[in-house]
């Protein structure tokens, strides 16, 4: 990873700001990495003192100095629903002024709606990943595109067996970033109901611990975390070596959402697809993207409330040609709609607009 580029782009810079400086966080490896790796893009970590003629930004990026970056294009890939967040909301009142004090923001912002919007104004392309995302960041910037994680990495398993042995629990699993672990809330008292009549397990995939607040401080136990309203979780530490031989050998995932939360609310499809794509069944919450989703599909299972989830649980629960046709929709409507071919021609797309083109046969600037 450096300043030099090959194939006729040579003398042309391009910085990134990423999740984590050693790009092995999601955001770093399902996204842009994976994009430049794939088009042998080279890059350098961005600093705000150098020249660019390219800069992309991730949601961790400082947006107090790159919203005031006078050179360069630059990519801002603003994945989640922070415009969606009311000006009520807490935390969205006090990010900006925890951000500086952090040390996450050199200058001090204190209406973080308003330094996202500013961010989005500067930005030559923002990408985004839902129809509702762009229709709040047009308002900013018109040039915002949807693009979704790649997992090529993570789906090495694919689901075959959909039985369950006589005398087995029925295995549930959830899988995602620690700090989201508090969604499965939502589901506690479905499972406690479902556990009156059937042996249940409920396994969670995530890293074995997390800081609480503003991804620095208050570092915390995840299980300690999953045991407070989940006290029979079986525990797996994430790792991409086994993570979908685990999620395989569970029996039906989970994906629930808080429905009056605008940000949580707001989440794309990445989690649906990343299952879909090992051929897990899947039941979610009924949110826009995951709705768009399983209707696209041919399926319905989505809920609006416990009783929604405590029925589609059931149905999948008892029928084995359901969670098989289940998983084989799934990953049918991901393997054709969202191809790794297809999130490349979608990158190539954003910095098309703005005047690149890193296509694979038309390396030039």
């Amino acid at each position: 990873m450096n300043s030099s580029l090959p194939n006729g782009l040579s003398g042309l810079r391009i910085g990134y700001v990423p999740y984590s400086d050693s790009l092995d966080r999601p955001g770093d490896r399902r996204r842009f990495v994976f994009y430049a790796g794939k088009r042998g893009i080279e890059f350098e970590m961005a600093d705000p003192e150098k020249d660019y003629d390219l800069i992309v930004l991730s949601a961790l990026a400082d947006i107090s100095q790159w919203s005031r970056y006078p050179k360069g294009k630059i990519v801002y890939d603003l994945i989640d629903s922070y415009l969606a967040i009311p000006r009520t909301d807490v935390k969205g009142l006090f990010r900006g002024v925890f951000k500086f004090l952090s040390g996450q923001s050199r200058y001090l912002q204190l209406d973080y709606w308003k330094a996202i919007s500013r961010m989005c104004e500067r930005a030559d392309a923002v990408v985004c990943s839902t129809e509702e995302q762009r229709r709040d960041i047009q308002k900013f910037c018109p040039n915002a595109h949807i693009i979704l994680d790649a997992h090529t990495s993570v789906t090495r398993t694919i689901k075959t067996d959909y039985s369950v042995e006589p005398g087995r629990p029925f295995r549930l699993v959830w899988e995602g970033l620690p700090h989201t672990l508090g969604s499965l809330a939502q589901i506690a008292p479905v499972l406690e109901k479902l556990r009156e009549q059937y042996p249940i397990e409920m396994h969670v995939v995530t890293d074995r611990e997390y800081f609480r607040y503003m991804g620095q401080y208050g570092k915390t136990s995840t299980v300690e975390t999953a045991q407070r309203f989940l006290p029979e979780v079986q525990f797996h530490e994430w790792t991409e070596a086994d993570c979908a031989d685990i999620i395989c050998s569970c029996d039906l995932a989970v994906i629930p959402l808080s429905l009056i939360d605008p940000f949580a609310a707001g989440k794309p499809e990445n989690k649906l697809l990343l299952f879909w794509r090992m051929a897990m069944p899947v039941v979610t919450s009924a949110s826009p993207a995951y709705t768009r989703a399983m209707r696209a599909a041919g399926m319905s299972y989505t809920a609006i409330d416990q009783a929604g989830w405590l029925t589609n649980i059931e149905q999948l629960l008892g029928d084995e040609a359901a969670r098989r046709q289940a998983g084989t929709l799934g990953r049918a409507y991901a393997d054709s709609e969202f191809s790794e071919a297809s999130l490349l021609d979608r990158w190539d797309a954003v910095f098309s607009s703005i005047g690149f083109s890193f296509g694979q046969h038309n390396l030039s600037a």
